[in-house]
Order: structure tokens, then sequence, then C-alpha cells
């Protein structure tokens, strides 16, 4: 449960270089947020996660004016877009490495600005498949970031692009390229495969469990390549590496380099094609509203993908 702290403001005189402090306008509720508020705000085991959780946890995708800047590239009174590092964003102020922002044209409509910050995600792991031309994909859970991979994939040139949601998404497949939604769990999309349908690229974009990631494996095609976005909760998934080898799989995944470079594609792919955060972003609340928010982020729902927060 959230409740209001008051702390020591940050100074602009202390940030250090390459750090840039940013008013808060509005936030991204992220899928990797929610198992720390399923927490109660205290830490989950995970690597590469802070042994502590500072206030303004848990969110990391943002929105806001720049009041103070230590790096050349972002200046201040910009309006910018993209992480807050430490990912405490629920808070007015926050210090944060300004080679993840990139500066918002105009004030547009803020709420669906941070559509960016998910999408220069999917944007970076995609151009880690290759050539897409022609190819099968499918991907594994349809909340807003397997939208955006739905979407991207189209856009990179694959011929077929498949859903896989017990949620039912259907009224979204249009707008965002799919051509079928399997409104199923994995594991039954994975046993109903046959030699010839399975796809030769299956994202991976539930996380926080393991078995979705031994589903993609079973479902990919022979020579196909399975992408795992969904952010891991053990050091160790149960994958069949024989599978993989006698079938010559890829498994990769990754987390987003050259961020401030992604975020200008991620914009420009907003610019041209503003349907798409227009179609993502369904809700919108208060900060005063986060705790529902963040509760009902925990329950996807049909009608229902990005929630974002007015802070």
């Amino acid at each position: 449960m959230f409740q209001p702290v008051e702390v020591p403001a940050p100074a602009a005189g202390d940030l250090r270089p390459g750090e840039v402090l940013v008013a808060l306008e509005h936030g991204g509720i992220c899928g990797s947020d929610l198992p720390y508020f399923r927490a109660g705000g205290r830490p989950v085991v995970e690597r590469g996660r802070p042994a502590g959780a500072p206030p303004g946890f848990p969110l990391h995708e943002i929105v806001g004016r720049v009041h103070a800047s230590r790096d050349s590239a972002v200046a201040v009174g910009e309006r910018v877009v993209g992480w807050a590092s430490a990912a405490d964003a629920l808070a007015e102020l926050v210090v944060t490495a300004g080679s993840g922002l990139h500066p918002v044209d105009g004030d547009g409509h803020r709420a669906q600005a941070i559509v960016a910050q998910p999408l220069a995600c999917v944007l970076y792991a995609v151009d880690q498949l290759g050539d897409l031309r022609g190819k099968r994909a499918a991907v594994l859970g349809l909340g807003s970031i397997g939208m955006l991979f739905a979407w991207a994939l189209r856009q990179r040139g694959a011929a077929t692009v498949v859903g896989v949601d017990p949620v039912d998404r259907t009224a979204h497949a249009a707008a965002f390229g799919l051509d079928e939604v399997l409104v199923t769990d994995s594991l039954r999309w994975s046993e109903s495969l046959g030699g010839t349908d399975r796809p030769d690229v299956v994202v991976e974009a539930v996380g926080h469990q393991t078995a979705t990631v031994t589903h993609a494996v079973r479902g990919v095609a022979d020579h196909g390549t399975v992408y795992c976005f969904g952010i891991p909760v053990r050091d160790a998934y149960p994958i069949d590496v024989y599978d993989v080898v006698r079938r010559n799989l890829r498994v990769i995944g990754g987390l987003t380099h050259d961020r401030r470079a992604v975020l200008g594609r991620a914009l420009a792919h907003l610019h041209e094609f503003p349907q798409v955060a227009e179609e993502l972003v369904t809700d919108v609340r208060p900060a005063t509203d986060a705790a529902a928010a963040y509760t009902a982020a925990c329950t996807p729902t049909a009608g229902r993908l990005k929630t974002v927060l007015a802070l």
C-alpha cells in the first residue's frame, strides 16, 4: 500500500556529471513494476535491483520538465521522456541519468508521450531479431508491451503476427497489426501447434514466471528465435537445452542500451503513427489514485492496456 512521505528535495547543486533533475508530470505503470507493488513496495528476489526501495518506488517510465541538468544534451526547461534510473518516479522530483532521456517537442498529449519509453524498449529488442521480412511471428502476452511488439514486428515486415493471451484482446488487434488473437494460455497454445503451424519468431512478453519461456521454446519453429523480454524472477529457467540444440533454436534477450537514440526513434514513430499511443493508453489517473491504478494493472482486463498516472 502506498503512503505519502516527505523527504528532502533533491538539490541542483548535488547533481553528479550526467545527471538531470526532473519535475514529474506523468508516469506509466509497467509490468516490471507490479511484483514490487504486490510485495508492498518491499524488494523482491531479483538480480540487478537495489537492496532497499527508495521513496517513490516503483515507477520508471516518465514524462517531465527539466529543472536542473549536468548533461550537456539535456537543457533546463525542456520537457523530456524516458527512464527514472532508480525507478523512484512516484515523486515530485527525481534525479536520473540524462542518457536515458530525450526531449519531447511541444506540449503534445503528455500522457500519451509516455508511450515512447516502452516503445523504445521494444524497438531495441526487435533490432536484435534481424531481418523479419516474410517471417511468421507470435507474441505471448498482449498487455501494453505485447501490443507494441505486435505493431513493431508488423512494421519490420513480419508476414503474420499472432497474439496469445488468456484475456481477449481482439478489440485491439487491427490497431496493432495482429492477424489473429488466440484467447488461451501459452501452454495450450504450444501444445496445439503442428509442424507447419509454428512461428519463426516468438516473443515472450509476459515475464515474472518460468513456464512461458518453456512454452515459447516448445512452440517456435525449427531454426527459429525466442526473444525473452519479460523480466525474469529466477537465476535459472527450466529450458530444454536438448530441444534447443536438436532444433537449431536461438534464445536471446537483453536490456535497452543507447537509450537516448532509441527514444528518438520511438518519438519519430509516434509522430508518424499517433494512433499507436492513442490506442495503447486506456487509463489515465491522478497520482492520488495510485494504489487503485496499480491494483487494476495487476488484474489484466479486456479493454484496458496502458495505465498512466498524472503526477
